[in-house]
């Protein structure tokens, strides 16, 4: 299967691939040297998401700064 990357950097996966992630709304995404791999990231595992975060060296201060910079006038 094939799926067309837009000049957005957007992909639509095909239906027979997301068939059976009905309930899924985000994705992980990794580059694995020439693949792109997609793991199925249920918003509702927050343990999971804090230790990926934790994994990533990402602190509670890191997250502040960031939303700071996000919500500064432009």
């Amino acid at each position: 299967m094939l799926a067309k990357m837009t000049s957005k950097n957007q992909l639509t996966l095909p239906k027979a691939v997301v068939r059976d992630f009905a309930d899924v709304t985000h994705f992980d995404v990794q580059a694995e040297g020439e693949r792109i791999v997609l793991t199925p990231v249920r918003l509702g595992q927050v343990d999971a998401v804090r230790a990926k975060l934790r994994d990533l060296g990402i602190r509670p201060d890191d997250v502040a700064r960031a939303v700071k910079w996000a919500r500064r006038a432009k």
